[in-house]
């Protein structure tokens, strides 16, 4: 079967779900299933990469201003009508090329004209054309563009954005299902009993399995706020050691490893972490994680039954607002907009460390029982229709 997953760069989640069913495609269907990730927007007219580079600067510099850019995005409806799409021709010559089975957009912007184009270049054996939503919960923030009626069929990662498909975008019940968490192999490992977790603390990284360990995430876009909340931090002298993730981001590294070096001695021990392939590991091993509203970060986050911290600093955007109130209502999350904020919640788990046990007690009873296997099956089952 092939199939040709529809994704961007705009945003961390996107790429990490196509990759996410590429590698578990190799995993569970070696030689069944030919799949392959293409980037419509970036690789079809210069504005549209224009476009997903300024949502990538925004979210950097000031995540605040993404409203207006939501919102114009949300009225301009520029992948709607497949007539409007710039260089559609291309596009259609890549389908016509590749000949999938089957098309799973796991975009907002890649439902609609998208769709329809793929099956004018195929009209004898048109690809079965599926959305995958990401998104965790309806309402304002969630791109209106992610349900298309017309689609084969809409999948959604949890009951919420299921239900709001349904009943704010009319996505026909018979059509929509809900699939699970799109993750990387790992993260469906059986996880780590507490001795392997402090295992973990101790040998791979060399810190006091005994001490509060705050994790500080980083997107794909290197937006993070590491030197300001470390400044916090230390001037509370708090009990706590931090692991700094850094990514691929060489600079952000230094910038932690000169921030560690620069007092002759600091009361908050800092470890600065490159890119790792481990993070469902270190995600069950660390007391809390503080990472911007995202559902990338935030998924795993409750496959790993990690407490996280929602980092709103600059503004929460519209796109991470609706994962806040997923996670307000299921009582898992708690949302900082200040270095002082952080600190503050810090101290309320060092004096209430009660507090983290029921966080995990409630993200593993909403933890989703179907696996990505389970949604494999059922896109075949689509297919075979």
């Amino acid at each position: 079967m092939k199939v040709l997953i529809l994704s961007s760069s705009t945003g961390s989640g996107h790429n990490m779900r196509a990759n996410a069913l590429s590698v578990w495609a190799e995993k569970e269907k070696p030689g069944d299933w030919e799949v392959k990730i293409h980037y419509p927007l970036e690789t079809g007219h210069r504005l549209y990469a224009v476009g997903v580079e300024t949502y990538n600067v925004i979210q950097r510099n000031a995540p605040w201003a993404h409203h207006l850019y939501f919102n114009y995005l949300e009225l301009a409806a520029m992948h709607r009508n497949p007539d409007r799409i710039l260089n559609a021709d291309a596009f259609m010559e890549t389908i016509r090329n590749e000949k999938p089975d089957l098309i799973v957009s796991v975009h907002g912007h890649t439902n609609h004209g998208f769709f329809e184009l793929a099956r004018r270049a195929l009209p004898d054996h048109p690809p079965v054309c599926v959305t995958y939503c990401g998104e965790i919960f309806g309402g304002y923030g969630l791109c209106k563009h992610w349900i298309n009626p017309l689609a084969d069929h809409f999948i959604g990662a949890v009951p919420e954005i299921c239900e709001a498909a349904i009943r704010d975008h009319n996505m026909p019940e018979e059509k929509t299902h809900c699939g699970g968490f799109l993750l990387r192999p790992p993260f469906y490992h059986p996880p780590l009993n507490e001795s392997e977790q402090r295992q973990f603390i101790l040998d791979e990284l060399k810190l006091d399995p005994d001490q509060f360990t705050l994790l500080l995430s980083t997107g794909d876009a290197g937006a993070n706020n590491h030197v300001q909340f470390l400044n916090a931090l230390e001037a509370a002298s708090l009990p706590i050691q931090v692991i700094a993730l850094c990514g691929r981001n060489q600079e952000t590294f230094e910038k932690i490893t000169g921030w560690s070096t620069g007092a002759r001695e600091r009361k908050v021990s800092v470890t600065p972490l490159a890119y790792r392939k481990d993070m469902h590991r270190l995600m069950q091993s660390v007391s809390a994680i503080v990472a911007r509203p995202g559902t990338g970060a935030t998924c795993e986050s409750i496959l790993s039954c990690c407490p996280i911290i929602h980092n709103g600093m600059g503004g929460i955007m519209p796109q991470e607002w609706i994962t806040v109130k997923y996670c307000r209502s299921h009582g898992i999350s708690h949302t900082i907009k200040s270095p002082q904020a952080l600190v503050e919640k810090v101290k309320f788990f060092l004096d209430q460390p009660e507090t983290l046990s029921t966080i995990k007690s409630k993200m593993s009873k909403i933890t989703p029982k179907s696996t990505v296997p389970d949604l494999m099956q059922y896109l075949e089952s689509l297919v075979r229709q």
